[in-house]
């Protein structure tokens, strides 16, 4: 039997003095319980502000491109530089970057990050601007200012957030392809794993937010051939984008429930909550999501009514590393672990980020992230598997030093 909270209290009321309240209280008494250590989680300071001994003042904060790559740079008055990737999405999403966020930070205290990064949402109404398209321009410049804060100490920018927990990182190996047969995902993943040498990995089924799949039929073809393949030794993770109804997912994880699978990623549409806890009731493989999330409150939610059991929160797409720290806090006082989505460029900071917490899942995502235009040295990791295991950075900040030259190619982008 799987084991939640609703069969839980059941099993709670079978004995003992709670037997004699109605089913009802006892639990509404325990989610009110659960809510609490939650809010506790949550709303603990993240920032280790008392690390410094006086304030760091933003002089500039600008957004710099080159071919399509994006790169922030934030200057403080006293010359503390930093820098952060942008992730591709700015394409798209520079104006908001440069409009309402850039003068916001201007003239501001670092130190106050935290605070900072709640009052530029409610800020000219930016809250209008909800999920990616703000997250993403204001992650990108929380990334610049904690390398910026990291450079001032020396030290990188895992442990301005938390305490360093993980040196090494094992990875998985993400495939995204879909469109094409089982058996020649099955060879591409082959080829992938032969580079990255993973002990994990993960593979898409279903026809992302549609529940038409081309070829017809591949995922339930591909869910026992990736396992007949590689054997028990390999953990594997699947992931839906969102493509089914409830039933569908229902009956796609009772496949997967069969060999073992590690975790099942969005089994429905990411704002299905409810219908996301239907399917994590009905099936074993344990669920993960909140790739897609923007909201605090609705992982507490989702937290909260145990719908998810692996927390995904992606630092690009929710805001940055000091709110998915929060996220973080959340799954560890309810035993859940936060494995980070990786949205290209941000693999870097999910290396950090997975450093500086105590309930880091066991692998990690590895997709491709650096494009051959980029011009960067780090001196303490390869940033690249070595038989499935990555070592995180050490240096200050990112760990990061961009070329000189590599910068000035850049320009700056105005409104």
């Amino acid at each position: 039997m799987k084991v939640n909270r609703r069969n839980f209290f059941t099993t709670a009321l079978a004995g003992g003095a709670a037997a004699t309240l109605p089913f009802s209280s006892c639990q509404s008494g325990i989610r009110e319980m659960t809510y609490a250590k939650l809010d506790e989680a949550m709303n603990r300071p993240v920032l280790k502000r008392n690390l410094f001994s006086e304030p760091v003042i933003i002089e500039t904060l600008e957004l710099l491109e080159y071919k399509e790559n994006y790169l922030c740079r934030v200057r403080s008055i006293d010359g503390a530089e930093g820098f952060s990737f942008g992730n591709s999405q700015l394409s798209s999403l520079y104006p908001i970057f440069i409009k309402p966020l850039q003068p916001f930070f201007i003239g501001k205290d670092a130190l106050n990050l935290e605070f900072l990064l709640e009052e530029a949402y409610v800020y000219q109404s930016n809250y209008k601007l909800q999920s990616v398209a703000f997250w993403v321009p204001l992650a990108t410049i929380e990334f610049a200012i904690l390398d910026m804060l990291g450079r001032i100490l020396n030290t990188p920018m895992g442990q301005l957030i938390g305490e360093i927990y993980n040196h090494d990182i094992k990875l998985y190996q993400a495939n995204s392809e879909r469109g094409i047969s089982a058996e020649e995902t099955m060879g591409h993943l082959l080829k992938q794993l032969e580079v990255s040498k993973a002990e994990a990995l993960k593979f898409k089924v279903g026809g992302r937010m549609s529940a038409l799949e081309f070829p017809k039929g591949r995922s339930e073809k591909l869910i026992p051939l990736v396992h007949k393949t590689l054997g028990d030794q390999m953990v594997i993770f699947t992931d839906s984008n969102g493509s089914y109804d409830v039933d569908e997912a229902i009956r796609i994880g009772k496949i997967m429930q069969e060999y073992n699978f590690e975790f099942y990623e969005e089994p429905v549409p990411f704002d299905w909550y409810e219908e996301t806890r239907q399917v994590a009731d009905a099936q074993k493989v344990p669920i993960a999501g909140g790739e897609q999330e923007g909201s605090m409150d609705n992982f507490r939610w989702l937290l909260g009514n145990d719908a998810i059991h692996v927390l995904q929160a992606d630092m690009f797409y929710f805001g940055g590393m000091i709110r998915s720290m929060k996220v973080a806090r959340m799954a560890e006082v309810l035993g859940k672990v936060h494995t980070p989505h990786v949205s290209n460029i941000g693999y870097v900071y999910m290396l950090h980020f997975v450093s500086a917490i105590p309930n880091a899942g066991r692998y990690h995502e590895f997709k491709s992230p650096f494009d051959d235009d980029m011009s960067f040295e780090c001196k303490t990791s390869s940033l690249l598997p070595e038989d499935g295991i990555v070592k995180v950075p050490t240096g200050p900040g990112i760990g990061i030093d961009f070329d000189p030259d590599f910068i000035e190619k850049h320009q700056i982008v105005k409104g």
